[in-house]
């Protein structure tokens, strides 16, 4: 068992943790849960050993530990799997499996990867590029990656963020069978269906805080009372914008990019609307919205713009990678995002930097660097970045590990940053996510798209069946 015991840490003026108390028992799921922001990361990143504890204890089989690194904790079987996986994307799976662990040879290594996908039921080709799989498949990898260096005590940071339903499956049985051999696991998580469905007890944070402490079965208003002082909303649905003019046109779009690219793709998107993109994770949504970016050309067919001289704002779906520069702070960020002129100083973009924290509720400050925020400060601090008046938003899995709240006010926030004709076009796995949000909903499998239907035409049955490459009969 580890015990954590009055475990308090501070960024300079800003207070992450304060006195948190958490005990970790072999052979359950303790689930934890917290509005985004309310110190769930920091507390994992002091347990694995990436970041040290201002004040408080670890207690490790009766003994007072100090984790001064990862190593530390690697040592004693902690390890984590975070939302954006940890993994050398031009390295192949097996590559990424051998990292940082024993000197076995590559057969021997080989042998133990396919032993692992067949008691787990993954499917992994030991010799594909990390950057032709799904985020999922990268998620499977980790996790054997983590079961083959012995970890026994597991913590999953938002774990089915971004995943297919299917995956999603594999993955709540691959955590039953290591519960069931005794492994300590930590699910740190928005989604409170998850937590009733896996979890032996909860713990939950607010503003650093523990408020609360149950064991199952668990009361769904009490939960959220204690991670937001009252029950919040439901997500509002979206702006009944009207379609007017042709934005975007796609005309026999063929991309060999991403796991199944785009096959002879055609559709019309226009200005006013919001489109939704549905499908399992790698069917070719991310492929679609990057040439409709720019970031990609088409191998055939045409894509026309009826706005050239409009710059588009992408929202990727891995945020600290692709959407944001991890080194740099916030202020350096709204720099970049400025036009403020050849020479730089100190107070450079300060005032701007704090209009921007105090207008999007960003737990940090001007200094602070931006991979040590959490997944939804990283998310708040990119929408702060999007231009004033912008007519064209573009989005991947736009509220990924975002709690209720923070979920809803992100969508009123899009809202609010596009013009009365603009448009945003986004691709979530959340099936209703999207039926709340989109005016229309186009689904892809594949590389094709299957189905393009009005949002009110159509429901989450028919959708959980489209994106599988079913045809549902009332479709």
């Amino acid at each position: 068992m580890i015990k954590l015991t009055n475990i308090s840490k501070t960024f300079g003026e800003v207070r992450a943790l304060h006195k948190v108390n958490l005990n970790i028992y072999p052979g359950t799921i303790h689930g934890i849960i917290g509005e985004n922001g309310a110190g769930k990361s920091t507390l994992m990143k002091i347990l694995t050993g990436f970041i040290r504890r201002s004040s408080g204890n670890v207690i490790y089989q009766s003994k007072n530990i100090n984790l001064q690194s990862p190593r530390d904790a690697r040592e004693i079987g902690i390890g984590m799997l975070y939302q954006e996986p940890l993994d050398f994307p031009l390295l192949t799976v097996l590559d990424n499996f051998m990292t940082g662990g024993s000197s076995f040879p590559p057969s021997r290594q080989r042998a133990n990867l396919s032993r692992l996908c067949s008691d787990f039921g993954f499917d992994l080709d030991p010799d594909c590029r990390v950057n032709q799989i799904t985020v999922g498949e990268r998620q499977q990898l980790e996790l054997l990656r983590l079961i083959q260096q012995g970890t026994k005590i597991l913590i999953l940071d938002e774990p089915t963020s971004g995943i297919s339903e299917k995956q999603q499956d594999l993955l709540f049985t691959a955590l039953r069978n290591l519960k069931a051999g005794g492994t300590a696991i930590l699910l740190v998580s928005h989604k409170l269906d998850e937590i009733e469905l896996l979890c032996d007890d909860v713990t939950v944070l607010r503003h650093g805080e523990v408020t609360a402490y149950w064991k199952r079965p668990f009361d769904r208003d009490a939960m959220l009372l204690a991670m937001f002082d009252t029950v919040p909303e439901s997500k509002p649905t979206a702006v009944n914008y009207t379609a007017v003019e042709p934005v975007l046109d796609f005309h026999k779009v063929s991309s060999g990019k991403g796991r199944s690219g785009l096959n002879s793709v055609s559709t019309t998107i226009r200005a006013g609307e919001v489109v939704g993109l549905a499908g399992v994770d790698g069917s070719g949504q991310s492929v679609f919205l990057q040439l409709a970016f720019g970031l990609l050309q088409p191998d055939s067919g045409r894509i026309s713009r009826s706005r050239e001289s409009v710059s588009p704002a992408f929202l990727p779906a891995d945020r600290l990678a692709e959407g944001l520069v991890p080194g740099l702070t916030i202020r350096e960020h709204q720099i970049l995002s400025s036009n403020i002129g050849p020479v730089i100083t100190s107070k450079s973009g300060l005032a701007k930097t704090r209009r921007a924290i105090k207008s999007y509720n960003i737990v940090g400050s001007p200094e602070t660097a931006v991979k040590d925020l959490s997944g939804g400060n990283l998310q708040r601090l990119l929408l702060s970045l999007i231009p004033n008046d912008v007519q064209l938003i573009l989005m991947e899995n736009p509220t990924r590990g975002l709690d209720l709240q923070s979920a809803s006010w992100t969508w009123e926030q899009l809202h609010n940053r596009i013009t009365p004709d603009g448009t945003i076009i986004f691709a979530s796995p959340d099936l209703e996510e999207l039926l709340q949000q989109s005016s229309r909903i186009l689904t892809f499998y594949n590389g094709s798209i299957t189905l393009d239907t009005p949002a009110h035409a159509t429901n989450y049955r028919q959708l959980s069946r489209a994106v599988t490459g079913e045809k549902d009969p009332a479709i």
